[in-house]
């Protein structure tokens, strides 16, 4: 966990220092404050004391109690701010390393994971700093303090003490040995109560219209139990910590006094020097038994954070695995395009990490600048995971991939998106208005309500557009909530179409358009857009048949390559597609 404060300001720094030293002050106004108690032990039990004298070290005793609740709330406050300031860097950092990830990272981790590590994690790291600072640093300078203070006073009295000690770190260390394992259970088990709450609320309408309302509940229960189990073990043997504790510090203060009445009854009483020493020893039976329970009380606060350190260990392991592993996909210095919308595969081969064979194996393929390259293929040929590597969501494992000339692992990210516009498989909105999902992102082009009206009306949404409430402004709900599924593929469409970029890639995103839709979309691409090179992937043969060029996958390898009149009379693959979908005669007029 220390190597996270790597990440503190450095006005974060100077609030830990000034925290220091006000609790050293803190500190110091509280081991005085037995001193003075010595005082007025001793001014009651003398006689001729005067009440002046008393009430002069009454006041001082007050004194400390008040310099030592100031130095305190300021204490806290500072805290408190170092804490906040501290957990907003650690969420920044692991939210700015969580965008430079790609695919294979998100899922290493999980996206449930990642919530709880940008959220429950943090809250962990920052409750130890606010009670850290007050209490982990105070602790060891007045156990270290008062044990000074009550060295040489009394061999017996101070083997007691050492002695409640010994029992209280015993029992720490017996406890920590069987909770911090299960700490680690703690936090997985949290990803997997966000995980599956994260999924009931996302499929809500399917858990709904297949009745399985009591299949998730039970799912739900089961995670939900578990967490349950695990808190309470550790809560239950956490709790016999405190109780035991406050017993030692009972038990020790008995003794003290119990010892402390045998040494000054000890004293014979014979002459006024006697009185004078049985009052001087019961001032320090008084004073030792203040400090010690100073440091029983120091170590009652340590407890405190050895209640929450192992878990806060934990967290920190999470929030470092985060942020210090490094994205697989990792930009370019930068590169000189050498002409505009070209792409090449030339014998790119992927496999997924951990996957025991390729999911594509030599594909070959050039689309030129304004040209229209399709890919068709079975579920799982592996048409998604190509354009993905075009789009270099990942780096191919084998193989090259030139984009305008360059190496796509050339280009800096900024370069690289500027280039393409892509429209995932599922159509991703966020929370806002329609003109704010438009013109999301940065991009070279001017984006004003006229270019968005023309962009909208070229990705055949602007008619449903205009008869929402507010036209461009009015608001869409997370995800997309309050639209239809062909609402949404038309607008992350109108999205991507909206950056102008040299390359468009559509992965299957045609698929929730009905064929009207379509084929007006795909004629209005192909006029207006006459410059822009598009990547497409679809499963219909309506949509990919008017491609310059469809590349037909089988297995993760490249079967066919042409125009569907020449893939018609060479390709097998291609051909069974296409008559599993169209009759000869419509194939005929396409």
């Amino acid at each position: 966990m220390i190597k996270l404060f790597r990440y503190l300001k450095r006005t974060d720094a100077l609030y830990a220092v000034l925290c220091l030293l006000l609790v050293a002050g803190q500190v110091w106004f509280d081991l005085t404050m037995p001193d003075f108690m010595s005082d007025i032990t001793t001014l009651i039990l003398t006689p001729g004391s005067a009440m002046a004298d008393i009430w002069i070290a009454g006041a001082k005793m007050l004194g400390c109690a008040l310099g030592s609740t100031a130095l305190a709330v300021i204490v806290g406050y500072l805290a408190a701010k170092l804490a906040s300031n501290f957990s907003a860097t650690v969420r920044e950092k692991i939210f700015y390393r969580v965008t430079d990830y790609g695919e294979h990272e998100i899922k290493s981790f999980s996206t449930a994971s990642l919530i709880t590590r940008t959220t429950n994690d943090v809250t962990q790291i920052q409750m130890l700093i606010a009670i850290g600072l007050q209490v982990m640093i105070k602790a060891p300078i007045m156990a270290v303090w008062a044990i000074l203070k009550i060295i040489g006073k009394s061999w017996e009295l101070s083997l007691v003490t050492a002695l409640a000690v010994v029992l209280i770190m015993s029992a720490i260390a017996v406890l920590m040995g069987m909770v911090i394992p299960k700490f680690r259970i703690v936090q997985k088990q949290i990803d997997d109560v966000n995980r599956v709450a994260r999924e009931n609320l996302t499929g809500l309408r399917i858990v709904r219209a297949f009745n399985a309302e009591a299949y998730q509940e039970d799912k739900f229960d089961r995670a939900n139990t578990a967490l349950m189990r695990t808190q309470l073990y550790t809560s239950r043997r956490m709790a016999v910590l405190m109780p035991f504790i406050s017993m030692i510090m009972s038990g020790l203060s008995l003794a003290i006094y119990w010892l402390g009445a045998a040494l000054v009854n000890n004293i014979a009483v014979t002459g006024p020097e006697a009185i004078a020493a049985r009052i001087e020893l019961f001032s320090e039976v008084v004073v030792f038994s203040s400090y010690a329970m100073y440091v029983v009380m120091s170590f009652m606060m340590l407890v405190m954070i050895f209640m929450m350190l192992p878990r806060a260990q934990v967290s920190a392991g999470r929030i470092r695995e985060v942020v210090e592993t490094d994205p697989s996909v990792v930009e370019g210095a930068g590169a000189q395009p050498q002409s505009r919308g070209s792409i090449v595969f030339s014998n790119v081969s992927f496999r997924y990490p951990d996957a025991s064979e390729n999911c594509l194996t030599d594909i070959s393929f050039t689309a030129n600048p304004g040209e229209t390259v399709a890919f068709i293929g079975a579920t799982g040929s592996g048409k998604t995971t190509l354009v993905a590597l075009a789009a270099r969501l990942y780096d191919a494992t084998a193989g090259e991939i030139l984009l305008d000339g360059q190496d796509i692992r050339s280009y800096t990210f900024a370069q690289l998106y500027e280039r393409i516009g892509y429209v995932a498989q599922r159509a991703v909105l966020f929370s806002g208005t329609v003109e704010q999902n438009l013109a999301f992102g940065s991009a070279a082009c001017e984006r004003t309500e006229a270019s968005l009206n023309e962009t909208l009306a070229l990705a055949q949404a602007k008619d449903f557009v205009d008869s929402l409430p507010n036209g461009l402004h009015s608001e869409i709900a997370q995800g997309g909530a309050n639209l239809s599924g062909g609402q949404k593929q038309r607008l992350t469409i109108a999205r991507a179409l909206a950056r102008k970029p040299e390359i468009l890639i559509f992965d299957d995103s045609f698929s929730a358009l009905d064929y009207r839709t379509d084929a007006a979309l795909r004629k209005r691409l192909k006029t207006d857009l006459a410059g822009t090179t598009c990547l497409i992937v679809a499963q219909r043969i309506g949509t990919v048949k008017n491609a310059d060029r469809i590349v037909v996958l089988d297995e993760g390898r490249a079967v066919g390559i042409g125009t569907h009149e020449e893939l018609m009379r060479s390709c097998s693959v291609y051909r069974e597609i296409a008559l599993s979908q169209l009759s000869p005669e419509e194939l005929e007029v396409g």
